[in-house]
């Protein structure tokens, strides 16, 4: 069956589904509410869809009803826009819209993975149900921010660990960084590495205990510059910096 003509060809939409060539597939009921209420896709439409592992495929809509929408996979891209610096953003909790925006900036500017964790001075205190809930919500923050800025591969945004018990935890091969807002050592001044661990408090910063206990697990404090940067502003800087530094920015 011919195809209709296209109508779209920018739309990036996440599809947790195996997705293969030719497949004909009913998109999930966020994709797929967000293809026909938001963006008002129809049939003919086409639209790229990408599953986290890797490439995207372009895609045809073929069906829109009350029950489901479904595509048609037409042809795969192995299209890669991750960085070749692995860092992973181990980022003490704060408040609301500010740690929504980290989280999609750090996305944007490639983060690997995503360490959220409850200190001292996090304003914002999640445990149980509340805290599942809130990761549900940062992963969602993710996935969107890769259909924006193009990347294929979804970043993991790991369960909320306190940070002590995160600092007990080994982490082998990687440079561990703290931001330190009197630290002697600018972040631009550095070794080069090929995978970070950066370590940011939350609104505050850390305390001195978990400043100690972090230098005393392998972080070097480093600093931003002479001007202190809120929570939300310390992550986007500092993400910047590294790609531009050793990624590919």
């Amino acid at each position: 069956m011919k195809l209709p003509l296209s109508r779209s060809t920018a739309t990036r939409l996440y599809c947790d589904l195996t997705l293969s060539p030719s497949a004909e597939i009913s998109l999930p009921e966020a994709a797929a509410r967000h293809a026909v209420t938001v963006l008002r896709l129809k049939v003919g439409d086409t639209l790229n869809l990408f599953n986290g592992v890797g490439g995207e495929y372009r895609a045809s809509i073929v069906a829109v009803n009350k029950r489901e929408t479904r595509a048609r996979l037409i042809e795969f891209h192995p299209t890669e826009r991750e960085s070749p610096l692995d860092i992973t953003l181990a980022l003490g909790i704060s408040s609301g819209e500010r740690m929504d925006y980290s989280l999609q900036k750090a996305t944007e500017l490639g983060v690997t993975a995503i360490q959220p964790l409850a200190t001292e001075r996090s304003v914002v205190k999640l445990s149980g149900e509340r805290a599942e809930k809130r990761l549900q919500h940062w992963q969602h923050v993710v996935i969107a921010a890769c259909e924006q800025c193009g990347r294929n591969r979804v970043p993991a945004v790991a369960p909320v660990q306190s940070f002590f018990n995160y600092l007990a935890q080994p982490v082998g091969g990687k440079r561990l960084l703290m931001l330190a807002p009197n630290a002697g050592t600018p972040l631009k001044r550095v070794a080069r590495a090929t995978a970070v661990v950066l370590l940011i408090g939350a609104e505050g910063g850390l305390a001195p205990a978990e400043y100690q206990a972090a230098q005393a697990s392998g972080f070097e404090p480093v600093s931003l510059g002479p001007r202190i940067l809120r929570t939300e502003t310390a992550p986007v800087a500092a993400l910047a910096v590294l790609q531009v530094l050793w990624g590919d920015i």
